[in-house]
């Protein structure tokens, strides 16, 4: 009772404006510590939402929507690639290209050749090259084609014997019958077989363009390659400089490593299917090969359609029996490449383990289909190769001098600067 008596005359009594207030005399608006509290002031405050939801929920989702955001770039920049695939796909191709014929630039180079000159040099020996090997395809595609004939005439006889006897017993009639009905069907379906036709041309006009463009960007990456490296990183800052041209350094020996390591193989698919064209005394030898050493580029898919292509010349024009041989060492080729020679030569020279090989190609071809197998473990590759770089680590004590027109090393500064 007392203690209510004095704070009801503490706020009755008029202060005073020029006595200092005691700082120990108790606050009348203060509330009083024995008061009885009221119900809602007993409530606990609501906490935040980093105390309500789990750390590793919370951690979860701060990694989807990143996930999600460059997935959503990804996509959008497939699909960029895809709308300027005119475009996209001859660069591609000419950079492969360019790694390919660097080294023999490079080498043309530290003999004394200029620039421009050594580029000239490469250029004219790849172009000759080319011509020699598709000279000698098509002279070989005219003299083997009489026999080439004739071998898949006699081959028809006996196929058209066979049927017409147990258990297909398909005379000479009914076989023309059949093929009447073939022709009467292309005619009265002539409008799509023009379409096709159309299709087929404009497919061609694009291939013919892209390879034109092809020889356009690679002439110039071998010539000014590094001088266009250069600018496109003279922008950054002194560490990203030099973490760019490390890893663009890193990135284009892996890709010329690559480019050797498919030759390679390339090469080794030719020398056995080669081989095995010529026991059977198979017609068209030489296009044959050419075309199994240009399918080794194109992995999966390649090998399938021009050993589809030699099973039917041999079957055509030798018989069933070598047929099913070449089909055999066709198959037996293939587990070695993909079992053998991709895991360790590629392997070996882009440094990729083999089951990463396989996946890589096999992501890449349900993505982008056969350009996607193509470009897919060149592009794991550089990103191997360059993710270190970027992140801030040294490069090795003597990497040796780079060996071609690809993103040169950081020089650093120069020695009058290192002096002073």
């Amino acid at each position: 009772m007392r203690a209510v008596t004095a704070r009801f005359r503490a706020r009755a009594a008029p202060a005073d404006p020029g006595r200092p207030a005691d700082p120990a005399a108790p606050d009348p608006a203060a509330p009083d510590p024995a008061a009885p509290v009221p119900a809602w002031a007993r409530q606990p405050h609501p906490a935040s939402v980093d105390d309500v939801v789990p750390r590793l929920l919370r951690l979860a989702a701060a990694w989807a929507w990143r996930l999600i955001l460059v997935a959503v770039l990804i996509y959008g920049a497939f699909r960029i690639a895809v709308t300027l695939r005119l475009v996209v796909l001859p660069f591609i191709a000419a950079i492969l290209l360019t790694a390919l014929l660097q080294p023999l630039a490079a080498r043309l180079g530290r003999m004394g050749l200029p620039a421009l000159a050594a580029t000239w040099c490469t250029f004219l020996i790849a172009l000759v090259i080319i011509a020699g090997a598709l000279t000698l395809a098509g002279n070989r595609v005219s003299a083997d084609y009489p026999a080439l004939a004739a071998e898949v005439r006699r081959t028809a006889n006996e196929v058209q014997r066979s049927l017409a006897g147990p258990p297909f017993h398909l005379s000479a009639r009914r076989l023309e019958q059949l093929t009447n009905q073939v022709v009467h069907f292309i005619s009265q379906h002539k409008a799509e077989v023009a379409g096709t036709v159309v299709t087929g041309g404009k497919i061609f006009l694009e291939i013919l363009t892209g390879v034109v463009l092809t020889l356009f960007i690679s002439f110039f990456l071998l010539k000014d390659g590094a001088r266009i490296w250069r600018w496109l990183i003279s922008g950054l800052g002194p560490e990203p400089h030099r973490r760019m041209s490390q890893a663009g350094d890193a990135a284009w020996h892996a890709l010329t490593g690559y480019v050797r390591g498919t030759t390679a193989v390339a090469a080794i698919h030719a020398i056995f299917i080669g081989l095995a064209l010529w026991l059977l005394d198979v017609p068209l030898l030489v296009p044959l090969v050419i075309l199994v050493f240009l399918a080794a580029y194109i992995p999966l898919i390649g090998i399938l359609v021009v050993g589809a292509l030699a099973i039917l010349i041999t079957l055509g024009t030798q018989g069933w029996i070598a047929a099913v041989i070449l089909l055999a060492v066709f198959v037996v080729e293939n587990q070695i490449e993909s079992h053998l020679l991709q895991p360790l030569v590629i392997g070996r020279a882009v440094h990729l383990h083999p089951l990463a090989i396989i996946l890589v190609l096999a992501v890449g071809g349900v993505i982008a289909g056969i350009p996607g197998a193509i470009v897919a473990v060149p592009a794991a590759a550089v990103i191997t190769y360059a993710v270190p770089f970027l992140r801030g680590a040294s490069p090795p004590a003597d990497p040796g001098p780079p060996d071609g027109p690809g993103p040169p090393a950081d020089p650093g500064p120069p020695a009058d600067a290192r002096a002073r």
